[in-house]
């Protein structure tokens, strides 16, 4: 087989010049690279489940500074083979430092905040967030510019990772899985305030996943006068499975509520006015 198209010169600068074989030896390393990143993550991943050495989390960040080192020799070795010298590599790293001071700040911060997050692990993948606009969902992953969060709705968001070093996150499941929900409820003005209490702990109770352990039993608070009702809350602690589920775990409960305000016959409020009809005084008519 003829192979001497591997010696024709594309470019030319200078004493430099790329010839046709060192390209695609170029892209082979490169491809060569992403393929070594895979196969050693997934054999550190099946490694640390089969012996249990480590948690989750940590060898997730074990196996992104795996890909992120894998990646860096081989890009270094795929600029070699493109017949570079370790003084042309000095150039490039120099052509590199003005780009990102001109236009790739923003990537950098990016990365470095995503390396922030592998270390810190404040938000770690399987975390429960919700972000300051609104974002409410798991971290599926943290890649090198952004982060993937998942709603309930099956939604996939990248959110920058500079966002989440910089921004205000509320992480749900950072030290425990488990966690206090509030649920607010209304009753009628009259009502018997201890029948009440009786009849929402008892909902609650009826919910599978309400937790009743010491220090973590439902409770119920008398919240405040509404125009036409009482206001209550009930605080309840609720298992780690359930914590990704707000909205239909807060369903859940009004649901039970309802029922049991039902059987108990309290009644639940509605808007009621008071009609105050003023009618003037009769005038006297006089008769000359």
């Amino acid at each position: 087989m003829d192979m001497s198209w591997l010696d024709k010169e594309l470019i030319k600068v200078g004493d430099f010049s790329l010839l046709v074989g060192e390209l695609f030896s170029f892209f082979m390393v490169l491809l060569i690279t992403f393929i070594i990143s895979r196969v050693l993550r997934a054999a550190f991943g099946r490694l640390a489940t089969r012996q249990g050495m480590i948690a989750h989390t940590s060898a997730y960040v074990i196996g992104r500074f795996i890909h992120y080192i894998v990646l860096f020799i081989g890009f270094i070795i795929a600029l070699t083979s493109l017949g570079m010298e370790m003084t042309e590599l000095a150039l490039i790293a120099s052509a590199l430092g003005v780009g990102i001071g001109l236009g790739l700040q923003g990537m950098v911060n990016n990365f470095v905040s995503g390396l922030v997050l592998l270390l810190e692990k404040t938000v770690k993948v399987g975390d429960f967030v919700e972000l300051s606009n609104d974002v409410v969902g798991e971290v599926m992953a943290i890649y090198m510019r952004a982060t993937l969060i998942r709603t309930n709705d099956n939604v996939d968001i990248l959110i920058p990772n500079a966002e989440l070093v910089s921004g205000l996150v509320t992480n749900w499941t950072l030290a425990e899985k488990v966690r206090r929900f509030r649920i607010s409820f209304s009753v009628a003005y009259g009502s018997d305030k201890a029948l009440v209490k009786k009849a929402v702990l008892e909902a609650a109770d009826n919910v599978p996943y309400t937790l009743n352990s010491l220090g973590r039993e439902p409770t119920v608070w008398m919240t405040g006068f509404g125009d036409s009702s009482l206001n209550f809350t009930l605080g309840v602690w609720v298992q780690p499975e359930q914590v990704k589920r707000p909205t239909a775990l807060v369903s859940d409960y009004l649901w039970a509520i309802d029922d049991a305000l039902r059987k108990y016959q309290i009644e639940i409020p509605f808007p009621q006015r008071d009609i105050h009809i003023r009618t003037p005084a009769a005038k006297n008519n006089c008769v000359d």
